[in-house]
């Protein structure tokens, strides 16, 4: 090439585009296309043609042999002057600048204006096909566009559909897809363009995926159940009270004189700490209980061999609570166990509790249950319903309040505080359950009322400093009765354990860990669980549009209420025609679902 001193005139290439070279000093002022001007340093600027260049507009398109060109030079070396020679019979700056965008195309030539590499047959033949492969999927990206925006999708879409559902999933956070169709990267927007495309019916549930959990069972193995003397309680008759359908049953109730047993699932004598079950456990930190599957916290193997009343006789650890005349708690023995369970769903139960031991056992919990109130404990009784899903059928079932349900209750928190104080006397670092009482001390008695105290209530704090459970009514607290559900529950029991077989105690910290890590799981846990039964019931709406039903107004503020509607157990927030006092209830007609926000769109109707 000529001299590549760069001098006013001169053609150069400033990033990707030509310039001319206007005055030179330390700086150089250049003149880019459009006639805007810039100083940049030397450095900045690839010398095209020494010029001398008077405007821009010189450099109008060229014809030339590049074919020619490219077949005489194909597998050596030139440079930009050479080069435009060869094609266009002369060096201009008209040509020395159609020459570098052939360069630049970099199909038949590569390199730099110095150095032109001239590529080989088999070079040019590749990038074709790597060119043509490249048109062919725009031309592919631009039709499934122009399908997606029209709501018209075909089966070979779903490729282009896979980072969407990253991000509906949270796996996630951008999704070019979505930019392209002009709508915000949001997991909710992803969600509503799957739907929207049919892409995915429904039934796709992404919460728990989006909380990070896992939704199979833990596939860790269990060692057999270890060969030990236990307390042979068969002659008591044990009552284990639950849903119905309930596949863990872990908790079971016995009385004996003045005794009352609670006797729970031996967890512990399987799974001690450390354990690969127990590490498990502790990364799930609780079952997940999904309308359409429940995911076990520890292998399914476990629920069978130690389920109370899955088989003849079973496995547990005792707690035999002494009550006094007033049904208080003066004394507790713990006992590794086994006893003869029946089952019963909380339906059954209710009907016998005209019957021994049910009578007996409603009468405790009745005396118990007023202790607690007196000592400041919240009772919160909102609707509840049962939401199941069979093969993507969606059923909702009202649960009537059952003094069955009490009795379980009852029980299982006498037994929860028992333990507490146990292992306090016996100085067994534990994890314990606290709550901090609400900043309000109204105790309504109406459902608006009750809505608005579970807003305000603290929320419960696993910790291993013992502290009182206001929400219950309780000094100290700990949960010991669902240690297949729950894993603090199976900590709880692993202490008891190993401190009745005079082993080594997991140490203050320690506890604290797994307090810490179980906390955490169990959060996302209940989150997971919250928003799929709402999912499910935004779904049941959806196969039912001409539903009505009636609603309870719970909250109000401008010309918009919250409504509860019993038989849903549905929030749900809708205009108001007109004020109404809390407490209201009024007539509830469908409007519409938006399944991605879970959103249900009601309106009170005449």
């Amino acid at each position: 090439m000529p001299e590549t001193t760069l001098r006013q005139g001169s053609l150069v290439l400033y990033k990707t585009r030509p310039a001319l070279v206007k005055q030179v000093g330390e700086k150089l002022e250049i003149v880019l296309e459009g006639a805007k001007t810039l100083k940049v340093r030397p450095k900045d600027l690839t010398l095209l043609h020494p010029g001398p260049v008077q405007s821009l507009d010189q450099l109008r398109s060229q014809t030339g042999e590049v074919k020619t060109a490219w077949e005489i030079l194909t597998g050596g070396t030139t440079n930009l002057a050479e080069l435009a020679e060869l094609i266009y019979g002369a060096y201009t700056p008209a040509t020395a600048w159609a020459t570098w965008e052939l360069v630049a195309d970099g199909l038949h030539f590569r390199g730099t204006p110095e150095q032109v590499v001239v590529q080989s047959a088999q070079q040019v033949a590749q990038e074709q096909t790597a060119r043509q492969a490249q048109a062919t999927r725009r031309e592919a990206w631009s039709a499934f566009l122009g399908r997606a925006r029209a709501g018209q999708i075909l089966p070979e879409d779903g490729r282009h559909l896979k980072e969407v559902e990253k991000l509906a999933l949270g796996n996630s956070t951008k999704s070019r897809v979505l930019r392209e169709l002009g709508r915000s990267e949001s997991m909710e927007n992803a969600h509503a363009l799957l739907l929207e495309l049919g892409h995915w019916p429904p039934t796709v549930v992404p919460y728990p995926q989006r909380l990070g959990l896992t939704t199979s069972p833990p596939a860790v193995r269990l060692a057999e159940m270890p060969e030990e003397e236990r307390v042979d309680l068969t002659h008591l008759p044990a009552f284990a009270i639950d849903d119905e359908g309930n596949q863990d049953p872990d908790d079971a109730l016995s009385l004996e004189k003045d005794r009352l047993w609670v006797h729970v699932a031996d967890v512990a004598s399987l799974v001690g700490p450390g354990s690969e079950a127990d590490l498990e456990a502790r990364a799930r930190g609780a079952t997940l209980y999904l309308p359409e599957a429940r995911v076990p916290m520890l292998p399914p193997k476990a629920v069978q061999m130690l389920g109370l009343g899955l088989g003849e006789i079973s496995p547990a650890l005792s707690f035999g609570l002494d009550l006094n005349q007033r049904g208080e708690v003066v004394g507790m023995e713990v006992v590794p166990s086994q006893v003869r369970v029946t089952r019963l769903s909380y339906e059954e139960a209710e009907t016998r509790l005209e019957e021994e031991p049910f009578q007996e056992l409603h009468r405790l919990a009745q005396i118990h249950q007023g202790r607690r109130l007196e000592r400041g404990a919240v009772t919160i009784q909102l609707p509840e319903v049962k939401i199941t899903v069979d093969e993507g059928k969606v059923s909702i079932r009202a649960l009537p309040p059952l003094k069955s349900r009490d009795l379980v209750l009852e029980a299982m928190l006498m037994a929860g505080e028992a333990a507490a104080r146990f292992a306090l006397e016996q100085g067994i670092p534990f994890p314990f359950t606290a709550q901090d009482p609400p900043d309000t001390h109204e105790r309504p008695d109406d459902l608006a009322g009750m809505y608005a105290l579970r807003r305000v209530l603290k929320p419960s704090q696993y910790q291993s400093i013992p502290a009182p459970h206001a929400g219950l009514g309780l000094e100290v607290y700990a949960q010991v009765t669902s240690p297949l559900r729950r894993y603090l529950d199976l900590v709880a029991h692993q202490q008891l354990r190993a401190h009745l077989r005079g082993d080594a105690l997991l140490e203050p910290q320690e506890v604290l860990e797994r307090v810490g890590a179980a906390a955490a799981m169990s959060r996302d846990v209940r989150q997971a669980e919250r928003l799929t039964r709402r999912h499910w019931t935004l779904v049941y709406l959806m196969e039912h549009p001409d539903w009505r039903g009636e609603g309870v107004l719970v909250e109000k503020y401008d010309r918009r209420g919250t409504f509860l509607v019993p038989e849903l157990d549905l929030e749900a927030r809708v205009h108001l025609r007109q004020d109404l006092p809390l407490n209201s209830m009024v007539p509830l007609a469908l409007e519409g679902v938006n399944l991605a926000e879970l959103i249900a769109y009601l309106k009170v109707t005449s």
